[in-house]
């Protein structure tokens, strides 16, 4: 009898414990997080080079899959500096008083064949939008490749200031790519 009760009770304490989707880490050294806009009718490409992934996902467990992406926007480069620097002040990302873009994850849905979305809060400049990434996803043993791409407009997290506030020299609409290669760590 005291056999089945300390089996019944360790059984319960197994059921108790909340499910966890695999741990992955990110590989910076292959992977990109970065955005292309029209800026005077020419596409600009940057990446930022600093950026952290808490990722912990699991195909089979979406339920308690999650990810919290938060990047340093004074990371920001490509290759026209100018650019750049002007992006980084007032006028741009403002990175004195807003130095860091946060993506929370708040769910995911398998639309089949290795392709998911996930849906999150993409906080930038102060400003929080609810935002679908659309992404391919591919696991062959420990290793992943996600690759995703979305659109956020510009003017719905209040960048874009002065003379940039028009479309006609910075287009409204941004395109967001990711391209991650992680590993599980559990």
């Amino acid at each position: 009898m005291i056999n089945r009760l300390v089996f019944g009770a360790a059984f319960a304490c197994l059921l108790s414990l909340p499910a966890s989707a695999s741990q992955w880490s990110v590989d910076h050294a292959k992977s990109r997080v970065g955005f292309t806009v029209q800026w005077s009718g020419q596409p600009f490409v940057a990446t930022f080079k600093s950026w952290n992934a808490d990722i912990n996902f699991d195909p089979a467990d979406l339920a308690h899959s999650r990810a919290l992406v938060t990047i340093d926007l004074g990371s920001e480069a490509s290759d026209l500096p100018d650019n750049d620097d002007g992006l980084k002040g007032p006028e741009g990302f403002a990175i004195s008083q807003f130095p860091t873009a946060r993506f929370e994850t708040t769910g995911f849905v398998s639309k089949g064949a290795n392709n998911y979305v996930a849906t999150g809060r993409l906080t930038i400049h102060g400003v929080s939008r609810q935002v679908s990434l659309p992404f391919m996803l591919a696991i062959a043993g420990n290793t992943a490749h996600m690759s995703g791409r979305t659109a956020v407009m510009r003017t719905d997290f209040g960048l874009g200031q002065g003379e940039w506030a028009s479309p006609a020299t910075i287009a409204h609409e941004v395109a967001i790519s990711v391209d991650l290669t992680a590993t599980k760590t559990r």
